[in-house]
């Protein structure tokens, strides 16, 4: 009876919409957890789909695993997140979105001129950077950063 309760690994990659590779990764770096049974084989409770959904989630809003880890450590004994955890565990992340936001609205809004004249006018390319003037100032895309 327990083992109906459990989900084998591709049942949980079919409902949760990943690969089973991705599942293994994601319990190697500790973010969910498998049991095994007589056979050694993994059989994940059915709260791992929510949990799954939560990673899912916040690698989409650009969370990297790292910082999705430390967050569910702060959920007791691996549990499930619920509404109110999801909630409390994103403000932390808000501002960092509100900023991406920003620079993909900022990209949007430039990024025709240089692909719209077809020649990367260094008239008007917001890449242009004659003798690396921006290179003072530190690595990266300088003008795209704020």
């Amino acid at each position: 009876m327990r083992e109906r309760a459990l989900l084998r690994v591709g049942e949980l990659a079919e409902r949760a919409g990943v690969a089973v590779s991705a599942l293994h990764y994601y319990e190697s770096r500790g973010l969910i957890r498998a049991e095994r049974n007589a056979g050694n084989q993994r059989r994940y409770p059915r709260e791992m789909l929510r949990r799954v959904a939560f990673i899912r989630s916040a690698q989409q809003l650009g969370i990297s695993l790292d910082e999705i880890a430390e967050a569910l450590t702060e959920l007791p004994a691996q549990r499930t997140p619920t509404k109110a955890d999801w909630a409390r565990l994103s403000r932390g992340w808000r501002q960092r979105i509100e900023l991406r936001i920003e620079q993909l609205l900022q990209l949007r809004d430039q990024l025709d001129q240089c692909i719209g004249c077809g020649c990367l006018s260094l008239q008007h390319c917001r890449i242009h950077n004659a003798n690396d003037a921006l290179g003072r100032q530190g690595a990266g895309p300088r003008r795209w950063l704020r």
